[in-house]
């Protein structure tokens, strides 16, 4: 289990200096275990007391290795209060252990251990270790017999108190290793430019800051600042610090103006921030620094090199709790990974706009079918998802009766949507001029699909409305392999049409299979529903309490104009879904 590497053994999102600089130089051993207890990181000082060499250590059971009772023997797994910790996500220490060493010697040892989160759960666990002073007493005393037994308490105190700087200092990594992790899991969650610095604010104040801002720029010279939050109950009345603030120019001396001109991160302390502003974007800036009270700030890109789409800002108010330069290090790591998420964010929305321009302009207009009522709606799915290939289409045939489609090509892409516009053409070309059952037009759809369109699935249905102005009318269709079509009729009855199921496009029945037909009565004012599943598959929910939530929402929006109720429908995009929808509906005449 040895990386191939020295960054791939670093805990999570560690920054390979911040390792360096805080763990690797501790006099104190540092293990990092995963949640199987097995070795996966060791600093210099570990290796040294057990005994080991990092190579050797990597992938075993801390526990197996090394952990005893005060007499040596090993400690049964289900009382070791290590694993215990281990398994609960929680801290833990002990201080009157046993570890084995690669030497065969056993020394006394107390330790501590901090579990590494991420939204609740335990990722890992760091292990401090240290030889207990008192086996370094009696070595000492060996070595040195004539020191007095003042002077040896004093060395105990000493090293006590070094070990507490060395555990302060590992927890205070962790808290910000912990934090690092946090951020980019939530910043990956969205690709809402707004609700990621929403969710990056709520996790920096008051946790890190007392006071954060957040300026991005807009075109080559404009800056514009969309974030303001501060502790608890302030933030809502900085309404006057949010909005467009003057170009960034060059002032040199500016750290804000530094920065969004491809400067590197700035720490400043009290004296730093008493410089007179040389610009009016310093001025904006430094007037809000000075209300919030700022006693030491910290500004970094957002972005890194030349990507730069903006500045982070972050004010401590206390004199007695500056930043340091590992809060500089933690921050710009934070800064280059938000920049990075809008970068996306905006290449997407971009894409986004393209691709939806082009599937809405893919789906046809509605005809006017004598004095049927046709509606039809398509939803995008929520930000954050691709595009997809649902369609619908209605049209005349050339026999005069109306041809109805609802159709769904596998996958959320260009690619899907390209495959569904194939598909809508040669659909109409097979069913404009054929009178027979519509399963044999799905069935030509089927064997022609692979030859001279690029989809590989879809599922649909065909459907034909046939009988005369006046009534009675009756519903003939097929379906392969998609949602059933809905009929409300007007004396308060919902059903679905479940008949003619047929395998879905893409199957290849061949010459010995064909697609079932079905047919259906439609009463006087009845209202025909055919949908793609992106209406009734929610994350979380069974298929048959959906339809079932559906045909109760539908029935009720029966007697409501045809509009109002796609709109209604079209609008109950589940929670979490990532999928698109598209609505088509008729509404027959009352004779």
């Amino acid at each position: 289990m040895r990386p191939d590497d020295e960054r791939a053994w670093l805990p999570p999102a560690a920054e390979p200096g911040l390792w360096q600089q805080v763990v690797e130089q501790l006099g104190t051993a540092v293990t990092v275990i995963d949640p199987a207890g097995r070795i996966v990181a060791v600093n210099p000082a570990a290796e040294r007391l057990l005994g080991r060499a990092a190579a050797v250590m990597y992938g075993q059971d801390l526990h197996d290795l090394c952990h005893r009772d005060p007499g040596g023997a090993r400690i049964p797994r289900e009382r070791c209060p290590l694993l215990r910790a281990l398994a609960e996500g929680r801290s833990a220490r002990g201080d009157d252990d046993r570890c084995l060493r690669g030497d065969g010697r056993l020394i006394p040892i107390s330790w501590s251990a901090t579990p590494l989160t991420d939204d609740g759960v335990c990722e890992s666990m760091v292990v401090l270790t240290v030889e207990t002073a008192a086996d370094l007493r009696v070595r000492r005393e060996r070595a040195e017999r004539a020191e007095q037994a003042e002077r040896a308490e004093q060395s105990e105190r000493a090293e006590q108190a070094e070990r507490a700087a060395h555990t302060s200092a590992l927890e205070s990594l962790t808290e910000r290793l912990t934090l690092v992790a946090e951020i980019t899991d939530v910043l990956g969650q969205t690709l809402e430019v707004d609700e990621a610095l929403a969710r990056l604010s709520r996790l920096l104040v008051p946790r890190l800051a007392d006071w954060a801002a957040v300026d991005l720029r807009v075109g080559s010279r404009q800056v514009h600042r969309v974030a303001v939050t501060g502790p608890e109950g302030r933030d809502a009345g900085q309404e006057d610090w949010r909005g467009n603030l003057p170009p960034a120019g060059k002032a040199a001396h500016s750290p804000l103006v530094q920065v969004l001109n491809g400067g590197g991160p700035v720490l400043q302390d009290r004296a730093d921030l008493d410089a007179p502003p040389g610009s009016p974007l310093a001025t904006v800036h430094s007037a809000f620094l000075g209300a919030t009270g700022a006693s030491s700030v910290i500004t970094v890109p957002l972005g890194s090199g030349r990507q730069v789409t903006g500045a982070l800002t972050l004010v401590r108010t206390d004199p007695a709790r500056p930043f340091d330069t590992g809060d500089l290090d933690v921050v710009s790591d934070i800064g280059r990974r938000v920049g990075l998420v809008i970068d996306n964010a905006r290449r997407f929305g971009r894409q986004r706009a393209v691709a939806e321009a082009m599937q809405r302009n893919l789906l046809p207009p509605l005809p006017e079918h004598g004095r049927f009522q046709l509606a039809a709606r398509y939803q995008p799915a929520p930000p954050g998802s691709q595009v997809g290939g649902d369609w619908y289409d209605a049209f005349t045939l050339r026999d005069g009766t109306l041809a109805l489609v609802i159709g769904d090509v596998l996958g959320h892409d260009l690619t899907a949507a390209a495959g569904m516009a194939q598909l809508h053409g040669i659909l109409r070309s097979l069913a404009w001029d054929h009178t027979g059952p519509t399963g044999a037009v799905v069935d030509r759809l089927d064997d022609a699909m692979h030859a001279i369109t690029t989809v590989r699935m879809a599922t649909l249905v065909l459907a034909r409305v046939e009988g005369p102005d006046t009534g009675p009318w009756t519903l003939r269709w097929t379906s392969a392999g998609h949602p059933p079509p809905l009929l409300l009729s007007p004396d308060g009855n919902a059903q679905y049409l479940e008949a003619g199921q047929g395998l879905i496009l893409g199957t290849h029945l061949g010459a010995g299979g064909h697609r079932p037909s079905a047919a259906h009565a439609l009463p006087p004012g009845s209202t025909l529903l055919l949908y793609t599943d992106g209406l009734v598959e929610v994350p979380g929910s069974d298929l048959d309490t959906e339809l079932d939530r559906l045909r109760r929402h539908a029935l009720a929006l029966a007697h409501e104009p045809l509009d109002t109720l796609c709109d209604q429908l079209s609008a109950r995009m589940p929670p979490g879904s990532t999928d698109d929808i598209a609505l088509l509906a008729l509404r027959l005449p009352v004779p």
